[in-house]
C-alpha cells in the first residue's frame, strides 16, 4: 500500500536512464550506494557487523567479477572497498581497556 502523498514513480524515466547510461557508470552508481550501506551498519551502535559484512562480501565478489572491466574507476571502487573493510576491522576489534 503506497502513502497517496509520494508522488508516482516514472519508470519510464528510470529506464531511459538505464538505456543511455553506460553500464559501469551504474554499476559504479551500485557500488557507492553499497558501500554508504555498509559505512551505515558499522556506525550503528552496536555496529551491525553481519550485515556490514553481508555488503562488504557482495561488492568484493561484484568487483572480483567485473574487474577491470568496470572501467577507469576501478581502482578507486577498491580502494573505497578496503576503506571500509579497515573500518569493519576496528568496529570488531574488542574494545581496548
Amino acid at each position: 500500500m503506497s502513502d497517496s502523498n509520494e508522488p508516482p514513480i516514472d519508470e519510464s524515466e528510470e529506464i531511459a536512464y538505464l538505456r543511455s547510461t553506460p553500464v559501469e557508470t551504474v554499476l559504479g552508481n551500485h557500488f557507492f550506494v553499497l558501500l554508504q550501506l555498509a559505512a551505515l551498519q558499522l556506525s550503528m551502535t552496536p555496529p551491525n557487523l553481519s550485515g556490514a559484512q553481508l555488503v562488504i562480501d557482495t561488492i568484493a565478489a561484484m568487483l572480483q567479477a567485473g574487474g577491470e572491466r568496470l572501467g577507469e574507476h576501478v581502482a578507486l571502487y577498491r580502494n573505497a572497498l578496503a576503506e571500509v573493510q579497515q573500518l569493519y576491522v576496528r568496529a570488531a576489534a574488542p574494545p581496548a581497556n
